[in-house]
């Protein structure tokens, strides 16, 4: 798969991601595919357009189609900032992944937002890349600042 045109950002990422100052979600949800964790320093450390290129890198569920994120992260790190990711095993299964059932954190969030959580039929019909964003963003028990907008921009809420 090729690269995409430009960075993909959803438009609630715009103001939150300070020009790539924060971790955008296409990239940290190729960090989690592929077990990889960086810190916001050393994301930080990066020139501007090697993190804009990270962030063009496609957001497809199977590792084999795009194998290049993980092999320019390394480099990147190695040459900007002379470290190298930490690993860890991704989960096999995410809750995300699974269509029919809307996770636990998103009722949460969505209630600390005054929300109505979204039903199944709403939750199978958002992407795999929004689901995704969804319950990374919900994985917390406090409110996180980008769910109202994310919820929004996905058509969930008003």
């Amino acid at each position: 798969m090729a690269l995409n045109e430009a960075p993909l950002l959803f438009n609630f990422e715009v103001e939150s991601s300070e020009n790539f100052t924060f971790i955008p979600m296409s990239v940290r949800f190729n960090l989690d595919r592929f077990g990889l964790r960086i810190s916001l320093a050393q994301w930080q450390m990066l020139p501007l357009e090697d993190r804009k290129l990270l962030a063009r890198f496609p957001v497809d569920d199977a590792t084999d189609i795009e194998p290049n994120f993980d092999h320019a992260l390394f480099e990147m790190l190695r040459t900007h900032a002379n470290v190298e990711p930490e690993w860890f095993s991704p989960d096999e299964a995410p809750a995300w992944r699974n269509a029919d059932a809307v996770p636990p954190g998103i009722a949460n969030q969505a209630a600390l937002a005054a929300l109505t959580a979204p039903g199944v039929a709403q939750w199978s019909r958002l992407s795999p890349f929004q689901r995704y964003v969804l319950a990374k963003l919900s994985r917390k028990p406090d409110a996180n600042h980008d769910f109202i907008p994310a919820m929004r921009e996905f058509g969930l809420a008003g």
